[in-house]
């Protein structure tokens, strides 16, 4: 038994067992909400588990559990979509969310298909993760054993770290979706992520730094050596800005550093690719499909299929097993990521980028696992051709405008370069400017593409969802930095 039939066994047995449905019922709810003659209608099951814990100066202060169940409808006529949740899964549950939805379709006669649909159980999933119920009970002493670790490894590793904070988080899904033409498909998806911060102090000073990781596996993902490293990477963090100085203002060259600094490119470009933007014209890249947008060498990929990565999936939240997507390849706009309402209103097929954040939220298109492709030069190289300008380590906050590609970001860490050489770190560095004008200033590209570490997530019109980021080390040959002057 492959993995898309092991995962549809597991969500029959968890969503629809329990409350005495099974393939038939799901095909009848499903022939009555396309019965007006909807060119899309599906049904989405889900329940999500999550426990958390929360360690507070060396002490267990939070812990966690919720849990999430139901069922979304949808029926789409064109662009108009109408859609109903309920978290009774029952089959007179089903039949009540179904009529809620035609009577806001008010499309056709409901009888159209009496009889139901007959559904095939479609098993094609990328296989990225194990089927595991990573949210435990029975593994809580350990997930507080982790977080007392983080505490005493960031306080033995200096003196000046006055402050400690952690926290855990592990996730169970399971999801089933059918649809009107007849499929049926499951995932299961696991999800754990641990984060840090600490605070340290010297001289009546203090500063902060933060690290993280998670994947789409259970406890076991995160070993020890993997848990160090992440607290040495938020302790160097506070430590480095305790002697960082005023940043310089003005434009000036800037490199980023690989991994999460392409969450400048996620925010600032990525967003603008997604169908729904493109069909709407609110893309600063509407239109312009086969246009160079960006430098030559420049090429941005968003691959749901990365196994273990937080933001891939075995299937879409449609159904779909996500593509590796080109989305702009030697500087030429080549691809947009779509789910099957855009993409159809489009003429286009489905990338598999068809995401929701729960059952109560409709499916949009939404990015996976979104970087700048590796390119030739030696990382070492581009940092030395900095006459003078900044070196971006790490990212904070940072806001986008999609229509207009406008972008601004705080970094967490960051340097001051002269003649190649870090001078100082530099604190408050805020990197402005415009998504496809930074994408033309490229002019080198390292060899050394990283992903970030997994705390990625993704705000689009309320919903947030996992992702992850990515890029080289990248030189920009001209940005505005804000700072403290």
């Amino acid at each position: 038994m492959n993995g898309g039939a092991i995962a549809l066994e597991h969500a029959r047995a968890r969503l629809l067992g329990p409350v005495g449905l099974d393939d038939a019922a799901v095909g009848r709810a499903i022939g009555r909400l396309a019965g007006g003659g909807a060119e899309l209608a599906d049904l989405y099951f889900e329940t999500t588990s999550q426990r958390s814990w929360r360690l507070d100066e060396g002490r267990v202060v939070g812990g966690g559990f919720s849990m999430r169940q139901g069922v979304g409808a949808r029926a789409a006529h064109g662009p108009s979509v109408s859609f109903a949740h309920s978290a009774d899964l029952r089959e007179a549950a089903l039949g009540e969310t179904v009529a809620a939805v035609r009577t806001l379709a008010r499309h056709g006669d409901a009888a159209r298909l009496p009889g139901g649909i007959d559904l095939s159980p479609d098993t094609t999933r990328h296989e990225l993760y194990p089927a595991i119920d990573a949210a435990s009970a029975e593994d809580a002493a350990a997930w507080i054993g982790l977080l007392d670790m983080i505490d005493r490894e960031a306080r033995a590793a200096d003196p000046r770290i006055v402050r400690v904070n952690a926290n855990a988080r592990a996730n169970d899904t399971t999801m089933l979706v059918a649809d009107a033409d007849g499929h049926m498909a499951a995932d299961v998806r696991p999800a754990a992520l641990l984060t840090v911060s600490v605070v340290a102090e010297q001289n009546g000073r203090r500063s902060s730094g933060q690290a993280g990781f998670g994947g789409r596996w259970g406890l076991d993902g995160f070993t020890k050596e993997a848990v160090k490293a992440m607290v040495a990477t938020a302790v160097r963090t506070a430590l480095t800005n305790l002697e960082a100085i005023p940043a310089p203002v003005g434009e000036m060259p800037v490199v980023l550093a690989p991994g999460y600094p392409g969450v400048l490119f996620h925010e600032a470009v990525g967003h603008g690719l997604e169908g729904d933007h493109h069909r709407k014209s609110l893309s600063a890249f509407t239109g312009r499909i086969g246009e160079r947008i960006a430098a030559p060498g420049v090429t941005v990929i968003d691959d749901g299929g990365i196994a273990g990565r937080l933001g891939s999936l075995g299937i879409d939240d449609e159904g779909t097993a996500p593509d590796r997507t080109v989305l702009v390849e030697n500087g030429v706009l080549t691809g947009l990521m779509q789910d099957r309402l855009n993409a159809g209103l489009m003429n286009a097929r489905s990338t598999g980028n068809g995401r929701r954040q729960s059952y109560a939220h409709l499916p949009m298109p939404r990015m996976t696992n979104t970087f700048l492709a590796s390119g030739r030069d030696d990382p070492a190289d581009i940092l030395a051709s900095l006459d003078r300008g900044i070196y971006a380590t790490a990212f904070g906050g940072g806001q986008v405008d999609i229509v207009t590609g406008r972008f601004n970001f705080t970094t967490m860490e960051a340097w001051l370069v002269e003649k190649g050489k870090l001078v100082a770190p530099v604190l408050g560095a805020t990197l402005i400017g415009v998504g496809h004008e930074a994408l033309q200033h490229v002019s080198m590209i390292g060899n050394d593409l990283e992903l970030d570490a997994g705390m990625a997530t993704c705000g689009k019109q309320g919903q947030t969802l996992p992702v992850s980021v990515g890029q080289p080390t990248l030189r920009i040959d001209r940005i505005m930095v804000g700072g403290r002057g």
